[in-house]
């Protein structure tokens, strides 16, 4: 310990012992599901737009008032007897 630095100063390690790599971030479980887990769901982000996009919905006939291209009234409800 120095009196300028009052951190310990620990010993450089000799780059020619070998490393254990046991505990390096590409060797955890959790980082390859957590990885896999955000890749399908960006999979399933582009999936769900393209076939937004093929199968467009149909226009609603709108008649009457509008509000920035939002009708004001309800629409009639459908009949429902059989």
């Amino acid at each position: 310990m120095s009196i300028r630095c009052p951190t310990v100063i620990r010993p450089t390690r000799n780059d020619a012992t070998p490393r254990d790599k046991s505990g390096a971030w590409y060797a955890q479980a959790i980082v390859w599901l957590g990885a896999a887990v955000f890749a399908a769901s960006i999979a399933g982000c582009i999936w769900l737009i393209v076939v937004a996009e093929r199968y467009a919905d149909p226009e609603l006939p709108v008649s009457g008032p509008q509000v920035m291209k939002v009708p004001v009234a309800r629409s009639p409800k459908p009949d429902a007897s059989p």
